[in-house]
C-alpha cells in the first residue's frame, strides 16, 4: 500500500492517535516520525539545545510504541528559525522517500471555528506527497477504536471522470481490507432542469459501468449522483453513509500546472468530518 510513512508529531493527545491508526497503512511498516521546532517570535535569542534534548526525549517514547507494533522507525528533530512548518515536511518527506504522510487536520495550537490547521492546510495545498488528514472529530472518544480498525472499510470515491480520478479508484479498490466502495459524481451546472437530468443520468451510466469493473465478491460497490456543490455534496454523502474514509485525487479534469491542489479537494478536506486520503496525481509530461 504505502512502503513509508512520514508522521508529523506535535506530542498532543491526537498526534498519538494517529500513531495508533497508521498500522493499516503501511505494508512494509517503515515510519519516520519527525517533530518540526520552531524558534518563537518573542524569542531575541534562541538556544534550541534544551528543546530538541526534550523533544527526542518525547519523540523516543512515539518510536518504541511503534516498535512494539514491529514498526521499522527512524525519528527525526528539526529546527527552524522562521518560515513555514510545511515545507519542512515536504523537505524530510523528499529525503526519506515517504510514500505518505499522515497528520491531524488540527494540532497543538487548535483554535475554535477553524477546520484546517494553518501547518495541515500548508501540506495540503504545496505538499507533493500523498496525504492523510484525520479529523479530530474520528480522533477522540469510543469512536477512535472502530475507525482505526476499518479505515478502509467504506470508502467514498469523488470522480469527475478524469484520468486521476479514475487511479485513485483503482488504487482503492486494490486494498485489502476494504470492504465497500462509494463512487460519486457531483453535476455542478447546468442551463435548466432538463440539461441536468440529462447529466445526472450519463454520470450514472459511467459509475455503473466503473462499478461492473472493480466489483468483486467481496468488494460491494455502490453509484450516487447528486446536482449541487461538489465538496459540501461529497461530506454529506461521507457522513449519510457513515464513510470511513474519502479518497479523492489532488486534481481533477480543471488542472491548472501552478496549483499543487484542485479546489475540490482542498474545499472537500477543509469541510469534511472525515478522514481524507488525497492521492498527488503526477503531471504529464
Amino acid at each position: 500500500m504505502f512502503q513509508k510513512i512520514l508522521v508529523p508529531t506535535d506530542f498532543s493527545k491526537h498526534s498519538q492517535h494517529i500513531l495508533e491508526c497508521i498500522t493499516e497503512l503501511s505494508s512494509q511498516k517503515d515510519v519516520v516520525l519527525l517533530h518540526v521546532i520552531q524558534r518563537s517570535p518573542l524569542s531575541r535569542a534562541w538556544d534550541p539545545a534544551s528543546e530538541v534534548e526534550k523533544a527526542n526525549e518525547m519523540i523516543e517514547k512515539q518510536k518504541l510504541y511503534l516498535q512494539s507494533l514491529r514498526f521499522n522507525v527512524k525519528t527525526r528533530v528539526e529546527t527552524i528559525m522562521e518560515g513555514d512548518i510545511s515545507k519542512v515536511i515536504q523537505k524530510v518527506a523528499d529525503e526519506e522517500n515517504a510514500t505518505l504522510i499522515a497528520m491531524g487536520a488540527r494540532g497543538k495550537g487548535m483554535v475554535s471555528g477553524l477546520l484546517l490547521g494553518s501547518v495541515s492546510k500548508n501540506v495540503l495545498l504545496y505538499g507533493q506527497t500523498n496525504l492523510l488528514l484525520m479529523r479530530y472529530k474520528v480522533l477522540e472518544g469510543e469512536n477512535l477504536g472502530r475507525f482505526c480498525r476499518s479505515l478502509f472499510t467504506r470508502v467514498i470515491c469523488p470522480t469527475d471522470f478524469s484520468q486521476p480520478a479514475k487511479e485513485v479508484i483503482d488504487f482503492v479498490s486494490t486494498i485489502k481490507g476494504v470492504g465497500e466502495i462509494g463512487l460519486q459524481h457531483v453535476v455542478a451546472s447546468g442551463e435548466s432542469d432538463q440539461q441536468i437530468d440529462a447529466a445526472v443520468r450519463d454520470a450514472a451510466g459511467k459509475l455503473n459501468d466503473i462499478a461492473r469493473e472493480i466489483e468483486k465478491p467481496d468488494l460491494k460497490v455502490r453509484v450516487h449522483v447528486q446536482a449541487g456543490n461538489a465538496p459540501e455534496e461529497i461530506s454529506r454523502l461521507a457522513d449519510r453513509e457513515d464513510a470511513s474514509l474519502i479518497a479523492m485525487s489532488s486534481h481533477g479534469k480543471g488542472w491548472v500546472e501552478q496549483m499543487t491542489v484542485g479546489s475540490t479537494t482542498y474545499e472537500t478536506a477543509r469541510i469534511s468530518n472525515r478522514p481524507i486520503l488525497v492521492v498527488r496525481a503526477e503531471k504529464k509530461a
